[in-house]
C-alpha cells in the first residue's frame, strides 16, 4: 500500500469518527423535589456553555451520592450547607464518616422551609403542633428527620409531643399532607409542588417560627437561619409576614476533579443567571457575585482562580 493511499484511508477514519466528543460529567441529585430541579438546571448550562456534557446521576439521596463524589466516582454534587458541612466534618448524618475531598464550587441560593400545614386546618403556631400527627424517619432523605425537630424546637417542643407517622420521603410527605394522612410537613416556600398541595388542601399556611430561637442551632444546624417572608401573591402559603428557616444551596465537587472543568462549570454559572432563573424558580435568589460565599469550607481550586479572576474572591 502506497503512502498516499494510507493518508487517504486515515482521512476517511478521521471524518467517520467524526468532532471529538465534549468531556461527560456527572452530578449527584435526588430523584425528585428541589435538589432535582437545581442540579438539572446546573446541568444544562454547563453543558450549553462548558463546553462539555454534564449529566444528572439521580440516587437515592443526598447521604448516598456524597460519599461517591468524595470518593471519586461522580465529579459534582449539591446539598444545602448543613448536610454539605456535616458531610465534610463527619458528623450528623454523616457521623464518622468524613468526606475530606468534598470542595465547595458555588453557594447557589437560599431555600426557605418551615412547617406546613392545610388552610382550613386550627394549626396556627408551632405550639399548636402538640398532639398532632406529624412525619418521621424520612429514610430517603433523613434530613427532614433534622428540620422537624429544629422547627418542633422553637416551641421548645420535641416528637414526643406529637404523634409520629412514618414517612419515607419529602414527596411522600407531601402526598400524605394532601390526603389528610398527616398535619403537617416540611415545605420549600416557592416549590411549584406547594401549589398542588394548595388546590387539594384548600390552601397551605406555613406557621411562623420564634425567630429568638435562631440560636439554638448554629452548632448542630450550620447555615441555618430564622427570618421572615413577605407575602407574595403569586407564591402560596404566606399571608402575612411569616419567619422561616433559611439556608443556602451548595454545589460541591470532588478533590479529583480537574480545575480545568470547576474553572468551566463556575464561568458558566456565573455568566449566565437567565437561563438557571428560566430553569426554575427556585433561582431568583440567586446572585453570581454571592457564588463566592464564605461558607467556612474549603473551595475547590478552579472555583477560586475563577472568582480572583472576577475580583469577588475577599479571602
Amino acid at each position: 500500500m502506497n503512502f498516499t493511499k494510507i493518508i487517504t484511508l486515515a482521512g476517511i477514519a478521521a471524518l467517520a469518527a467524526g468532532p471529538v466528543a465534549a468531556q461527560t460529567v456527572g452530578i449527584g441529585t435526588t430523584k425528585t423535589g428541589a435538589t432535582s430541579q437545581v442540579t438539572a438546571a446546573i446541568a444544562s448550562v454547563a453543558s450549553k456553555f462548558g463546553g462539555m456534557q454534564m449529566r444528572p446521576a439521580p440516587m437515592a439521596g443526598t447521604q448516598k451520592y456524597i460519599p461517591a463524589v468524595n470518593g471519586g466516582s461522580l465529579e459534582f454534587g449539591a446539598a444545602n450547607i448543613m448536610q454539605t458541612t456535616w458531610a465534610v466534618k463527619g458528623t450528623v448524618l454523616s457521623k464518622g464518616h468524613a468526606n475530606p475531598n468534598i470542595k465547595i464550587v458555588a453557594t447557589l441560593m437560599k431555600f426557605r422551609v418551615g412547617p406546613l400545614v392545610a388552610k382550613p386546618s386550627k394549626f396556627k403556631a408551632v405550639s399548636d403542633l402538640k398532639g398532632a400527627r406529624v412525619p418521621s424517619g424520612f429514610k430517603a432523605a433523613p434530613l427532614f428527620n433534622e428540620l422537624i425537630k429544629a422547627a418542633l424546637a422553637t416551641s421548645s417542643m420535641t416528637a414526643g409531643d406529637t404523634k409520629s407517622v412514618p414517612i419515607s420521603a419529602l414527596v411522600p410527605s407531601w402526598k400524605a399532607l394532601m390526603a389528610g394522612k398527616i398535619d403537617m410537613a416540611i415545605g420549600a416556600y416557592g416549590s411549584g409542588f406547594m401549589k398542588r398541595i394548595a388546590q387539594k388542601t384548600g390552601g397551605i399556611r406555613f406557621i411562623s417560627l420564634d425567630a429568638s430561637s435562631a440560636g439554638k442551632f448554629v452548632n448542630s444546624m450550620p447555615g441555618l437561619d430564622i427570618k421572615s417572608v413577605k407575602p407574595n401573591p403569586k407564591i402560596p402559603g404566606v399571608e402575612v409576614p411569616t419567619n422561616l428557616f433559611h439556608f443556602d444551596y451548595i454545589l460541591f465537587a470532588g478533590k479529583h476533579v480537574s480545575n480545568d472543568v470547576v474553572y468551566r462549570t463556575t464561568k458558566a454559572m456565573f455568566e449566565n443567571k437567565k437561563a438557571l432563573v428560566a430553569a426554575s424558580p427556585l433561582w431568583r435568589s440567586f446572585t453570581a457575585k454571592g457564588m463566592s460565599k464564605n461558607q467556612k469550607l474549603a473551595y475547590h481550586p478552579g472555583a477560586i482562580k475563577f472568582y480572583k479572576e472576577k475580583g469577588t474572591w475577599k479571602r
